[in-house]
């Protein structure tokens, strides 16, 4: 534990995502706040001491409180988690710029670029709250129900302040728990960003029985997509071969807790997007992450013809069939461009 530990972490956002970081600050010792805008549903986790609509099966370790007032989340806190939808990342930035005293620290777990600036959140947050504060990004190969259930679990925080990445990932890992550190927080966050459209597509190529060998030339060329945004951007080529980067491709590609995945699932089954996303109940990171990379790609001039893919199919009525078939026929190049 770091010489902070004894210090309040705010965690802002209930969700699933949120809450199981909640329970793995407070798991690992440190004292936790867990604020959220519903203020019903946080009396309700406060009574019953587990998130039941998002992580029934994980009781709150003692630590863990719940704050319904954003200001008395703050006070006395140290180090501030923001973990919510990239929708949202600069709306409650903003709502909590007054409150934070100039040493305390920020994180988030958030992922995507906003739109439509085209901005990574580390770039939001220098916009709205200046240079000069401390800040990280934890992401990484992680499902929220796996880490509230206590599975072993690695994932990355990334701050270009080395001392703050290497504190966090103290005071959050356990015996079941670890985070490794880097200080490519562009890198890292762009892994975030871009893994979730091409989880999307692995959900479409599943869904409409493509096979194994599709998916994983998905997520092999998508990588390489990944990889050349990235480093247009001033991302360091070796983040994406790491947790942030391969580590949760493969995840959100692979396994049904993915929203994004279970999102091209429905979309192959014949639901409409909006139907799709009812069908879920959650935030779907992919859908307008989509319509962001498409932004980004074309202002960047980097081809990423998978995820341009997954876009016109997601926002320009292309049948996914269709969009496979025009990536089988590009012209023949090097596997390294």
């Amino acid at each position: 534990m770091s010489d902070v530990s004894n210090s309040p972490v705010a965690v802002l956002g209930a969700g699933s995502w949120g809450t199981a970081l909640a329970i793995q600050f407070a798991r690992s010792g440190r004292p936790t706040r867990l604020w959220g805008r519903d203020r019903s549903r946080l009396a309700a986790m406060a009574r019953d001491r587990r998130n039941d609509r998002y992580l029934a099966g994980s009781g709150f370790p003692e630590p863990l409180t719940l704050e319904s007032e954003l200001a008395q989340a703050l006070r006395g806190a140290y180090d501030v988690l923001i973990a919510v939808p990239s929708h949202a990342f600069r709306t409650l930035l903003g709502a909590i710029a007054p409150l934070l005293a100039p040493e305390m620290r920020l994180a988030w777990a958030t992922k995507g670029f906003e739109l439509p600036s085209g901005l990574l959140p580390h770039q939001v947050a220098r916009e709205v709250l200046g240079p000069t504060r401390a800040v990280a990004v934890l992401s990484g190969p992680t499902f929220a129900r796996e880490v509230g259930a206590g599975l072993p679990t690695a994932m990355t925080i990334a701050s270009s302040d080395a001392a703050f990445a290497k504190t966090l990932a103290q005071d959050i890992s356990s015996s079941q728990f670890r985070a490794y550190t880097s200080t490519d927080i562009a890198g890292v966050e762009v892994g975030g960003a871009v893994k979730n459209v091409l989880a999307v597509g692995a959900g479409l190529s599943d869904g409409l029985g493509f096979g194994a060998n599709t998916r994983v030339a998905l997520i092999t060329r998508g990588l390489a997509e990944m990889m050349r945004l990235g480093v247009a951007l001033g991302a360091q080529r070796d983040t994406f071969m790491g947790l942030a980067g391969l580590g949760d491709l493969v995840l959100t590609c692979t396994d049904d807790q993915s929203r994004n995945r279970r999102f091209g699932l429905e979309l192959a089954a014949g639901k409409t997007a909006s139907q799709a996303l009812t069908a879920i109940g959650q935030v779907v990171e992919g859908y307008p992450a989509a319509k962001a990379l498409h932004d980004v790609a074309a202002r960047a001039v980097v081809e990423m013809p998978l995820c341009e893919g997954v876009y016109q199919v997601l926002y320009e009525g292309l049948p996914a069939a269709d969009a496979v078939q025009a990536l089988m026929r590009r012209p023949i190049k090097s596997e390294t461009e």
